[in-house]
């Protein structure tokens, strides 16, 4: 049976994992992290593509079962003044990114796939008839291919192409919240997202305790660690002269409160090398503005095993992949860089 090494325990990682093996190819999956991973405090939506590439490995009800619906969207202005509103149709699931880590790697695990925590890949080769990986630990593994899910700051990225671009930075930080009693309360499937005067900020209340907030605006990118209480303070700065319901939520959240650079990568030109292959952010990094990250992730795993059980060769597999995933992604990639341009401006024809 072909083994895959696949690097990265994250949304891309665990998905592909689950998804060859749906097609016969067996896996481990290498984490950098003891437990958890970056940004795991951090929520988001998974949109219909998404669910339909968990649908297509029989993972989508385990999502489903730990998630909110995400039906709705509300548009207002600094003042909190209602521009618009939208119907997200086929609606999405909202969830904590940390949830939709421990949903996929409990998935993966009940199917039998192997995660070893801890192993930060550090280097990888081709040799006949497969791929060596080393790790920090100073332990090898040893497949037929490797599958490089490790995020943003990919070390298989650069394995791969030495000379591949390197994140840029958006110009913006992003910062996530949970304030307590539900403050600022909306239907649960629904989300408010308001212009601001000087950032942009969106909510939504799942639950009475709780409502999940975050915030986008522009700053220098960050040279040191920020405490919870340096964030909030940031925030309310940023909202100060609106009159909208952002500062209320966002004085009533505690320590429960993260913030960090926002990047993207436009463009990678070498998505695989024949031995190694990309997927999920290491591939096509977007700004959190269009929602899709996780998505794109989820359908990039869906689209390589399907590819690698039609192509019996790997480079043609691989090949595949790229034509079927790499124009939709740059596409949502710009889409989402442009949405966080226009961060404080209302759509056009708002009233």
């Amino acid at each position: 049976m072909t083994t895959a090494l696949i690097v990265g325990g994250g949304i891309a990682g665990t998905a592909t994992a689950i998804a060859l093996q749906t097609v016969g190819i067996s896996s481990v999956i290498y984490e950098a992290y003891p437990s958890g991973g970056e940004d795991a405090g951090a929520f988001l939506t998974v949109m219909h593509n998404g669910m339909a590439a968990l649908h297509e490995i029989e993972a989508d009800q385990a999502v489903i079962d730990a998630s909110y619906p995400a039906k709705a969207v509300s548009l207002l202005d600094a003042s909190g003044s209602l521009l618009e509103q939208r119907a997200i149709d086929p609606p999405g699931r909202t969830l904590t990114r940390a949830a939709l880590y421990r949903v996929l790697q409990g998935e993966a695990a009940r199917r039998g796939v192997r995660i070893d925590r801890g192993r930060r890949l550090v280097n990888a080769t081709i040799e006949d008839g497969g791929v060596r990986a080393s790790f920090a630990d100073r332990s090898v593994a040893q497949g037929d291919f490797l599958v490089g899910a490790d995020g943003l700051h990919s070390v298989v990225r650069r394995l791969i192409d030495p000379d591949a671009p390197r994140p840029r930075y958006t110009g913006q930080h992003v910062v996530y919240g949970y304030a307590a009693e539900g403050h600022g309360r909306t239907a649960p499937d629904a989300y408010h997202m308001m212009f601001g005067s000087r950032a942009f900020f969106g909510y939504t209340t799942p639950s009475a305790e709780r409502t999940w907030w975050f915030a986008r605006f522009d700053a220098a990118e960050l040279t040191k660690r920020i405490r919870p209480e340096d964030w909030r303070r940031r925030v309310l700065d940023m909202f100060r002269d609106d009159s909208g319901p952002a500062a209320e939520i966002v004085a009533a959240t505690g320590n429960d409160i993260m913030g960090s650079d926002s990047y993207d990568i436009p463009t990678t030109p070498k998505w695989h090398n024949g031995s190694m292959v990309l997927a999920g952010d290491a591939a096509h990094a977007a700004s959190p503005a269009a929602a899709q990250g996780a998505s794109m992730a989820l359908a990039d795993a869906v689209a390589l095993a399907r590819c690698l059980a039609t192509h019996g060769e790997l480079r043609k597999a691989f090949d595949a992949y790229e034509l079927l995933r790499r124009e939709p992604t740059e596409e949502t990639v710009a889409a989402s860089a442009q949405l966080s341009n226009n961060g404080t401006r209302p759509p056009t024809g708002s009233r």
